[in-house]
């Protein structure tokens, strides 16, 4: 157990140190979702009315959940990019001819990923007064939890791709024509009443999908209306767990057959 959780713990560990002395990532990861937010929010707010949010609801408010998505997805990015980086410096080699479970640098790397996406996502929600969100201690709890099963999911959907690809650019590539589209079709920016049949279908098979409904669900957990017209919070919460324990299995196997 010692063999195995030792290198779990190292490598995130290292995530830690390295966010700590590349502390311009908080300006990619953090202050741009604020920006979308409060430009996006205030210049929509006037005259968008989401048809599925509760009555009174502004966009500002409507769109405040969809941001700590995006604050995640961009933690996600950035921080799996490291994988592409460590195997061009040579660091991932030299950690694959280690005597450990491949499974286990994936953990290490997804959970340094995870808590360094739900720190910043914590933070966010100090904003949640501003956008006319009333927090209390039972929701932010519920709220935190959600994040981590949502944040982890996107990390391994991250590293799938971070560990077949040898390229920065051919990253950032596949993570704009993949991740992007799976979050504005996520009920972030709008919701699925009202839409196209082939888009409420999307989303409906967009497992961000249901990780967004979670986060409404728990922003609102005492007043389930305020949530919208969103899936369930078992549902939910079933699909976002099985997706981030189908994509960590996925990942785990990548970087299996990378070091064969």
């Amino acid at each position: 157990m010692t063999q195995q959780l030792l290198p779990v713990f190292s490598l995130w560990w290292r995530e830690m140190v390295r966010f700590c002395r590349q502390r311009s990532r908080i300006v990619g990861a953090l202050v741009q979702p604020l920006v979308f937010w409060l430009l996006l929010g205030g210049g929509l707010q006037a005259s968008f009315r989401p048809p599925g949010a509760a009555a009174g609801t502004g966009y500002v408010e409507y769109s405040y959940p969809g941001i700590i998505a995006m604050v995640l997805l961009f933690t996600a990015i950035f921080a799996t990019i490291s994988v592409v980086e460590d195997r061009r410096a040579g660091f991932l080699q030299g950690v694959l001819v280690a005597p450990i479970p491949r499974y286990s640098i994936v953990m290490g790397q997804a959970l340094g990923c995870t808590t360094l996406a739900v720190l910043q996502g914590v933070l966010f929600l100090a904003l949640a007064p501003l956008a006319g969100v009333p927090l209390g201690v039972r929701s932010v709890a519920a709220v935190t939890g959600v994040m981590v099963i949502v944040a982890f999911g996107l990390t391994s959907l991250s590293l799938i791709i971070a560990w077949r690809l040898d390229s920065t650019q051919g990253f950032h590539a596949i993570m704009n024509l993949l991740l992007l589209p799976m979050w504005v079709l996520s009920g972030a920016f709008f919701p699925a009443t009202g839409l196209p049949n082939w888009i409420v279908w999307i989303m409906s098979m967009n497992p961000l999908t249901y990780g967004m409904a979670a986060i409404r669900r728990c922003l609102y957990l005492g007043t389930a209306v305020g949530a919208g017209a969103v899936p369930g919070l078992g549902l939910s919460l079933l699909v976002t767990v099985a997706f981030g324990t189908v994509a960590f299995v996925v990942a785990a196997v990548a970087a299996e057959r990378k070091a064969a």
